[in-house]
């Protein structure tokens, strides 16, 4: 799996996060190179708007859901430029909420796994054919394998309204998946539950645990747990799960203290409950070795979401969102890693690098007048490029996409925005 676009639609952006490693990147073109003086923002209210993915030049896929124990999800096709509905799927059965997954395949069909339930869509947005999943849990989102197979996983998290006191988890089941049926041809059930998405590369899924990261190997037929790769990185007192995780640089980067999370209330400042400080979480993917960096010191931090690594500059960019606080490293050759800045703001939603550009897009919310900013930062000295209006009232956990052209896509439970320098 280590060409990012096997498997996938061959566009900048058929997934989210840029694809199974979620380098959080482009797969081509230039950044935005914003402007100050030009930027321009665009945005509609889209309630639940998950994530973009782009298809064919001018092909831009929403995807969207409603919210409860028996929640729907459906398709957009939008204006690349206007944002406004072209077309829509019809609805689509879910089940248990937490936001899911979309992607553009290789074969031209767009997937959607949400709730208990996948569904593979043509570009038309007609149903070619939907799948119940074995467990009534929500299943959040998959990875594409290069032989074209959805590989997902069950969310073993707590649910926005539920008492964690009484949540016990099962431990997590990966399922790959037929593209065409969507059919099950293999399963495999970890040691442990799993709250963060999964990630893949060069034939292999990592699975984020409750307190180890795990290996799956994957060879076009069985899905098989590594014996010999368990990384546990909880290790400290108060310290609590890891989200998802990027692979890169030989390594895999995540972020723990996802506990509290679920407290979510329109921001996740001050709602976490971990005692520990929260960690930026490196496991080496030849020896499993984990190394801990703190990203400000202090307690009650959250997030959830993972980080972001610039291999080019090998710089990895962490953040605490109970906190508000976003930190930068320097990446040695030998892995350790060495502060390079670090500044307070409210961000919480996946990021979004143009690494050409040195152009990282994050965002920073006002809980006391209840509004999202989007915000571009220099990646290599932290200092602020652009300051916009996300449109949305709600800080964003979502998952923001390169655009085709000099532009970006904002995603947030309450709008989507679209940002672009120009006339």
């Amino acid at each position: 799996m280590s060409n990012e676009r096997a498997g996938y639609w061959h566009s900048r952006w058929p997934g989210e996060d840029g694809g199974p490693r979620r380098l959080q990147r482009p797969l081509s073109g230039e950044g935005p190179a914003l402007d100050p003086a030009s930027v321009r923002v665009r945005s509609r209210e889209a309630i639940a708007a998950t994530m973009v993915v782009l298809r064919e030049p001018g092909e831009v896929f929403l995807l969207r859901h409603t919210a409860g124990p028996d929640a729907i999800s459906w398709v957009e096709q939008i204006d690349a430029e206007t944002l406004e509905p072209i077309a829509r799927s019809q609805d689509l059965s879910g089940g248990p909420t937490w936001p899911g997954g979309l992607a553009a395949h290789e074969n031209g069909s767009l997937y959607v796994v949400f709730g208990n339930h996948a569904h593979r869509l043509g570009p038309d947005l007609e149903v070619l054919a939907s799948r119940e999943l074995p467990r009534h849990l929500p299943y959040n989102s998959f990875v594409i394998a290069p032989d074209g197979h959805l590989i997902t996983k069950d969310f073993g998290g707590v649910l926005p309204g539920h008492d964690p006191a009484a949540h016990a988890p099962e431990p997590a089941q990966l399922l790959a998946l037929a593209p065409e049926s969507l059919g099950v041809v293999s399963s495999c059930t970890l040691p442990e539950p799993s709250i963060a998405r999964l990630s893949a590369d060069t034939g292999h899924v990592y699975v984020v645990g409750t307190s180890t990261l795990f290996r799956v190997a994957w060879d076009g037929t069985d899905l098989a747990l590594d014996p010999d790769f368990a990384a546990r990185y909880r290790t400290v007192a108060g310290q609590t799960y890891g989200w998802d995780a990027v692979l890169a640089l030989g390594a895999a980067w995540f972020l723990d203290n996802g506990k509290g999370s679920e407290r979510y209330v329109g921001t996740v400042r001050g709602q976490g409950i971990s005692r520990a400080p929260l960690h930026l979480v490196r496991v080496d993917l030849a020896t499993a070795g984990v190394t801990l960096t703190e990203i400000c010191g202090l307690p009650q931090g959250v997030v959830a979401n993972p980080p972001v690594v610039d291999e080019s500059r090998r710089i990895v960019v962490g953040y605490d969102s109970g906190n508000g606080v976003l930190a930068a490293f320097d990446i040695d050759d030998d892995g350790a890693l060495t502060l390079r800045w670090r500044r307070d703001q409210n961000h919480a939603c996946h990021p979004l690098l143009f690494a050409d550009t040195g152009e990282l897009v994050t965002n920073d919310h006002d809980s006391t007048g209840m509004a999202d900013a989007i915000v571009v930062l220099d990646i290599e000295s932290g200092e602020e490029r652009v300051r916009v209006d996300a449109g949305s009232a709600v800080q964003s956990v979502l998952f923001p996409a390169a655009g085709f052209g000099r532009d970006f896509y904002y995603c947030s439970f309450a709008a989507i925005t679209r940002v672009w320098s120009g006339s």
